[in-house]
């Protein structure tokens, strides 16, 4: 045998030991991947996803006023004390949208609300990711409205209100169908 057939049963050899080895990181009896048993709970607990028409909003609420002071505490340091930025993106303003150099800021260009309290609920604070409860997401969520003048200071956001809330941007987009 050449050295070329050497290399293809050596390359077939490995490829047979990796495929033996991933046989036993499929499904039997309740264990998924490397053994982890995953139950009905554990998937409700990942799946925290929250829809345009405020599907999969959790029970809860916040205020402004609470929203502010959640903000000052977690969010200000990046995002700068009223939400004009700094380290990290801004928040407030923009808008302009037929200018050369748009500014694209939750208030100016995300077409739902629900996706503030989605984002912010899955990824913020950046530092302590889906560390806040679901009643400082909702205050959270209302302070940066209202410093959009979205909403005004004494509106309660929470499921039945926070998919009401009409973004400036609503019909900015276009809908994907597939």
């Amino acid at each position: 045998m050449d050295a070329k057939n050497y290399y293809r049963y050596g390359l077939l050899f490995i490829l047979m030991g990796l495929l033996l080895a991933c046989s036993n990181t499929v499904q039997v009896s309740g264990k998924v991947g490397l053994g982890t048993v995953v139950n009905e709970n554990q998937i409700r607990k990942w799946d925290i996803d929250v829809g345009p028409s405020g599907a999969g909003l959790p029970s809860g609420s916040g205020t402004v006023l609470i929203g502010e002071v959640v903000y000052q505490q977690q969010c200000a340091n990046c995002h700068g004390d009223k939400g004009q930025g700094g380290l990290a993106n801004r928040l407030v303003g923009g808008g302009g949208f037929n200018t050369q150099n748009p500014v694209k800021t939750v208030g100016s260009f995300w077409p739902y609300a629900t996706t503030i309290f989605d984002y912010n609920k899955r990824a913020m604070p950046h530092h302590s990711p889906q560390s806040l409860s679901d009643d400082q997401v909702y205050a959270v969520t209302a302070y940066i409205l209202f410093m959009n003048k979205i909403i005004d200071k004494d509106a309660v956001m929470n499921a039945k209100t926070l998919p009401l809330v009409r973004m400036p941007n609503r019909d900015g987009f276009v809908p994907v169908i597939r």
